[in-house]
C-alpha cells in the first residue's frame, strides 16, 4: 500500500504572512521573491520545515498558488527536494457558489481516492463536506493559522493521521 499524499500549501502553513510585519519569528529566514515583474514578496520560511515534513510518513506534494514555482524558490530554503504539484490551471482563484475552496475539487481530484491530508490556512467546513461527498479515502483538512505557521503540534497531528489504520 501508497503511503498517503500530503497537500502543502506555502503561504500560511510555511511562510506565516500574517505574522506581525516588523517581525520576522524565531527560526525563520527572509527571501524575497518577484514572481512576476513588480514589487518583490517578502516571504518567511524555517529551514527546520523540510526535515520535519520529511520525516513525516507521506508523499509530499504542493497545493499552492505557487504551482511549480515553489520548487525553485520554497524547496531549496525549507530543505526539501523538487516535489510534484497540483497543477490547478484555469480554476487558480476561481469562485465557487457553493463556497468550497478553489483548490478544493483539484485535489481530490489529485489524490484518486488514495489518503491524504491538506495542510492550509484557508479550510473551511464547506471543504470537509465537499471532500467527505467526493473522496473516498481518509482525508485530513489540516487548518493551520497564517500568523505563526507549522508548529510542532501540527506535526503531531499530521503523524497521527499517518499512523491510522487504513491511510
Amino acid at each position: 500500500m501508497s503511503r498517503p499524499l500530503l497537500f502543502l500549501d506555502v503561504d500560511g502553513p510555511l511562510n506565516p504572512w500574517a505574522a506581525k510585519p516588523e517581525r520576522r519569528p524565531e527560526g525563520y529566514t527572509t527571501i524575497r521573491v518577484a514572481l512576476h515583474p513588480g514589487r518583490a514578496l517578502r516571504v518567511w520560511l524555517n529551514p527546520s520545515h523540510g526535515p520535519a515534513l520529511l520525516s513525516l510518513d507521506y508523499d509530499l506534494c504542493w497545493a499552492t498558488t505557487w504551482m511549480d514555482a515553489a520548487n525553485r524558490w520554497i524547496a531549496p530554503v525549507v530543505g526539501l527536494p523538487e516535489l510534484p504539484y497540483v497543477d490547478f490551471g484555469a480554476g487558480l482563484f476561481a469562485l465557487r457558489p457553493d463556497g468550497v475552496h478553489w483548490k478544493t475539487e483539484a485535489i481530490v481530484a489529485y489524490a484518486e481516492g488514495r489518503p491524504f491530508a491538506w495542510v492550509d490556512d484557508e479550510q473551511s467546513q464547506a471543504d470537509e463536506e465537499y471532500v467527505q461527498a467526493h473522496h473516498p479515502g481518509p482525508a485530513l483538512l489540516h487548518r493551520v493559522s497564517p500568523r505563526i505557521g507549522l508548529r510542532e503540534d501540527d506535526f503531531a497531528a499530521l503523524a497521527r493521521f499517518a499512523a491510522r489504520p487504513g491511510t
